[in-house]
């Protein structure tokens, strides 16, 4: 009689992971909260689908180079004319000497750029295709809330029993991470640190040739306050975008392949790391989130102008650049009023001297959205239980599409590997 294995959550993670066991003797579970496929908030894979190759940057694992390229192949296989945008960061010598010379560590990676605009069709490709294995069924609207753990089985919210279960619910799904940690403490081994900041908006001009010449220029920097500082999710000439959670939306960004906008958007973000007795960075991160939103309005979050966020004055009105985000998204406001100063010294600082080599980037009238926030789950230890598994961003250890997805081929591997 075949094992029974249950995945909680349809994401990048639960990709990897079915890829792999799909042609074992395995019947395999799949619960997503969500009501169908097209519906899914799979945002790591929904918003923008960047796909990269690097040891430096996507997690707290090693994850073979090879591995990774043929995981970006893979999603670019259900692609409808395998249409991507590609861009090399600081593999050029000149770019690399110009940023370390004024304190800057750049990050080399090889990027793939799906689009959101491909992606939807990229992730019903995948989805028709598990499908077909008579092996593997999905459940969705299934939302669990809880797992119930013996030392043979494990019994879900919903009834029913497994013989292993994996976690795969990304950082969307940290209220049963969290309620799993509260049943079973001994499963963390990590919980001190979130990314917190901003969302920037720049003319496509200002950034145009680092754009053309990476497509995601990835930097970090040690500010004078101590926390290190570095861009995330590049998108030229893309969209900023809000994300929702359940009871606090943040800012997001993405591209289109197709259709694009004249200005280009990244994260600027300071890592925080708390110690003892500190144990809930997704709270702090989320009380942060939420005061933004108190003073932003229910769904919205804050825009102001670089000059305003510097000088600690709202925004009234803006000048040259004018948002890519919908204007019933957001309220022009003073982030001030929300963020601990220490944080916004960092990203001033960063964008000051970032200035020195890409003029134009701490003008004025720039524009700048809050909160981006980037929730590190709780460091979980995969070896405390042969039944109980995580994997992708939910178990802390991978923060990207390829890296998620290569846990969970690389935790198939593991465990067909040991019948």
């Amino acid at each position: 009689m075949s094992k029974k294995i249950a995945i909680i959550g349809f994401g990048a993670a639960a990709i990897g992971f079915i890829e792999k066991i799909k042609e074992h003797d395995f019947d395999i579970h799949v619960f997503e909260k969500s009501k169908d496929i097209y519906s899914s908030s799979i945002s790591g894979i929904r918003a923008d689908g960047k796909l990269f190759v690097s040891t430096e940057m996507g997690g707290d694992m090693y994850v073979n180079p090879e591995l990774q390229k043929k995981l970006v192949d893979y999603y670019i296989s259900h692609t409808d004319s395998n249409t991507v945008e590609k861009g090399h960061s600081f593999t050029n010598e000149k770019f690399y000497r110009q940023f370390y010379a004024r304190g800057f560590q750049p990050i080399t990676a090889d990027f793939y750029h799906i689009g959101t605009d491909q992606l939807k069709d990229v992730l019903y490709s995948i989805f028709e295709n598990f499908k077909k294995y008579k092996n593997v069924h999905f459940h969705f609207n299934q939302e669990i809330t809880h797992v119930d753990k013996s030392e043979e089985q494990i019994k879900l919210s919903n009834g029913e029993v497994f013989d292993k279960v994996v976690i795969a619910v990304g950082r969307s799904g940290h209220k049963l991470v969290k309620q799993i940690i509260s049943d079973y403490p001994e499963l963390v081994s990590d919980n001190t640190q979130v990314d917190l900041g901003i969302r920037y908006e720049v003319p496509d001009h200002v950034v145009d040739e680092l754009n053309k010449e990476m497509y995601e220029f990835k930097i970090r920097y040690k500010s004078k306050t101590g926390y290190m500082v570095r861009t995330f999710c590049n998108n030229p000439s893309g969209y900023v975008v809000t994300e929702n959670y359940e009871d606090f939306t943040t800012v997001n960004g993405h591209a289109k392949l197709k259709d694009k906008s004249k200005n280009t958007n990244f994260a600027i973000l300071a890592t925080i790391k708390l110690t003892e007795p500190f144990n809930d960075p997704i709270g702090y991160g989320s009380y942060i989130a939420k005061m933004s939103n108190l003073l932003a309005g229910e769904g919205k979050v804050i825009l102001q102008t670089y000059s305003h966020f510097k000088n600690s004055k709202r925004t009234k009105n803006l000048y040259r650049v004018l948002p890519t985000l919908d204007e019933s998204k957001y309220i022009l406001g003073d982030i001030n009023l929300a963020f601990p100063r220490r944080i916004m010294e960092s990203i001033i600082e960063f964008i000051e001297v970032l200035n020195e080599i890409v003029p134009g980037i701490a003008d004025p009238d720039n524009l700048v959205y809050a909160p981006e926030i980037k929730f590190y789950s709780n460091a979980l230890d995969n070896n405390k239980y042969d039944n109980l598994k995580f994997i992708g961003d939910c178990s802390g250890a991978t923060r990207s599409i390829i890296y998620a997805t290569a846990h969970g081929y690389m935790m198939a591997e593991e465990i067909t590997g040991k019948l």
